[in-house]
C-alpha cells in the first residue's frame, strides 16, 4: 500500500519535508514499505545489503533518524527489547501486538480506545491528544509451539 497520493513519489515527500531526494534514503524508504510490519535498523541494514546494496549501518542509522524527525517514520519501542522498529508514518491511527518470543509485530485495526476517551475526557475534564496502546503475548505460531 502506497503511503502516497497516485502521483507522488518519496522525492515528492522528502522534498515538502525539506530534505534531499539521496538514494539511501529512497532505497530505505521503499523496503520499509514493502514489509508489513515495522523493522528494525539491523533488518533495514541486512536487507539492503541482500540486495547487493551498498550502504553502511550508520548511514541507514543516520538515514532512519533523519527520516524519524522529519516525520517521515514513526519509531516503537517494545518491553524488553533495545531495539527500536521502524516503519512509514501513514497518518493512520494504529495499536500494536507484540509477541514476546518472536518479536513479531501485527497492527490492529481500528481503535478500542475512542470510546474510553470520550469517556474519561467527559468525566475528568482532561483533554487527551492521543494515546499508544501495546499488547503482549504471544503469537499463533509461538503458542502452538508452547
Amino acid at each position: 500500500m502506497r503511503i502516497l497520493p497516485e502521483k507522488k513519489t518519496f522525492q515528492d515527500l522528502l522534498n515538502s519535508r525539506g530534505l534531499k531526494n539521496t538514494k539511501h534514503r529512497n532505497f530505505i524508504l521503499n523496503l520499509i514499505e514493502q514489509y508489513q510490519q515495522p523493522l528494525t535498523v539491523e533488518a533495514v541494514y541486512l536487507q539492503l545489503k541482500a540486495q547487493r546494496i551498498t550502504i553502511s549501518l550508520s548511514t541507514v542509522y543516520r538515514v532512519i533518524e533523519v527520516l524519524l524527525s522529519k516525520g517521515i517514520l514513526l519509531k516503537t519501542n517494545v518491553q524488553g527489547d533495545q531495539r527500536a522498529f521502524f516503519e512509514i508514518n501513514k497518518r493512520q491511527h494504529k495499536h500494536h501486538l507484540l509477541c514476546l518470543k518472536c518479536r513479531k509485530m501485527l497492527a490492529v485495526d481500528g481503535c478500542p480506545l475512542s470510546a474510553y476517551e470520550k469517556t474519561l475526557e467527559a468525566s475528568l475534564g482532561f483533554a487527551i491528544q492521543g494515546h499508544n496502546l501495546e499488547i503482549y503475548g504471544l503469537c499463533a505460531s509461538c503458542k502452538d509451539q508452547e
